[in-house]
């Protein structure tokens, strides 16, 4: 069985063929997106990602040294669009609460090559920092919202935070020129699958569009079942029996969600299916946690730890030769055979990798 722990560093070599702007992994599979964990702690503890009882209500996080500096993130997302990266996304834990963040968010949006840069939030702090971070740079926001209905919030979010204080963030997002955000909704069978109606219904007409996520198996600590699964499928029937839908066609056959728009033109939803269609031919994302461990995949067993090389390069090129060794020999599609294995090595957990 594969161990956890991040692997230790042996230097490795691109596939002198292929050039370092066009690496592909061994599905032929480009690198266009990357997710950056900024930290691990948060302040609620969803079940789906952190939840309270598999921590002691508290868990045991990253210390400060060991969380990669803003330089070394800078030099990391260098190399990376050396390879083909275009594309980023700020996660947690919860980024809002890495202080300095703002500092961090302008100096990426400086990068050449870097057309996208979003971040992921629970929305709590928001009316704190939406406004410097459209000032800092930042493209895009998406934030978590699980439900409308504050005891179920109160349910899904741990006890902590309340929906009210998540709508404020949002609100103010808005204020400081974000304009349409998306609303990303883990749906859980039996916990607030009878939300989504009113969470599609709040946010009709607004801008914003909500996307439903399929509850997946991401570490072992959320106690994943298949029988809470509620598939995109039936989620989407229940929203076009009260507003009829018709597809959108992708922007890029990359991205995780499937969209469709409302036939009276009030906007769109999204669908992540991860358990019910996988999408593992089309990825294009890699991961790094806070610490710079580098995960090809959100199902990984095992990473690869970047920060002892970062620390001790300088040297651009011969970081972006190590990422190009890495990346081509991802071979990941754990979504596709899920549940073929006789035995799963233990999964890294969300809230270390960023989701």
């Amino acid at each position: 069985m594969k161990s956890t722990q991040p692997q230790p560093l042996v230097p490795r070599q691109p596939t002198p063929t292929t050039p370092t702007d066009a690496v592909r992994d061994r599905l032929g599979r480009p690198l266009h997106d990357l997710r950056i964990s900024v930290l691990d702690r948060c302040n609620l503890r969803c079940g789906y990602c952190m939840p309270a009882d598999s921590l002691q209500g508290q868990g045991i996080f990253l210390p400060k040294e060991s969380l990669l500096t803003d330089a070394e993130i800078v030099h990391l997302v260098r190399a990376f669009t050396r390879l083909g990266v275009h594309k980023l996304r700020l996660t947690g834990g919860e980024p809002l609460l890495r202080p300095g963040l703002v500092s961090l968010v302008k100096r990426l949006a400086c990068i050449d090559g870097i057309d996208d840069l979003a971040l992921t939030t629970n929305g709590i702090l928001l009316p704190r920092h939406a406004a410097a971070l459209k000032e800092a740079g930042l493209h895009r926001l998406t934030v978590s919202l699980d439900s409308l209905d504050e005891a179920v919030f109160a349910q899904m979010s741990g006890g902590r935070g309340s929906a009210a204080e998540v709508m404020a963030g949002i609100e103010a997002a808005r204020q400081a020129g974000f304009g349409s955000l998306k609303i990303n909704t883990v749906v859980q069978r039996g916990v607030n699958e009878d939300q989504v109606l009113d969470l599609v219904g709040h946010f009709r007409g607004s801008g914003h569009v909500v996307r439903m996520i399929e509850f997946m198996d991401v570490g072992h600590s959320n106690n994943w079942a298949a029988s809470q699964v509620v598939p995109s499928d039936e989620l989407r029937a229940r929203i076009h029996q009260r507003w009829p839908l018709e597809p959108v066609q992708r922007q890029s056959a990359s991205a995780p969600a499937r969209r469709w728009r409302f036939l009276d033109g009030q906007g769109e939803v999204g669908f992540i299916s991860s358990v019910s269609e996988p999408f593992c031919g089309t990825c294009t994302r890699a991961r790094l946690a806070a610490d710079g461990t580098f995960y090809s995949c959100l199902f990984a067993s095992h990473g690869t730890l970047l920060r002892p090389i970062v620390r001790g390069e300088t040297d651009t090129q011969r970081l972006v030769d190590y990422l190009s060794g890495l990346w081509s020999g991802r071979e990941d599609r754990y979504s596709e055979i899920r549940g073929t294995q006789a035995t799963v090595d233990p999964r890294v957990e969300m809230y270390r990798m960023g989701g």
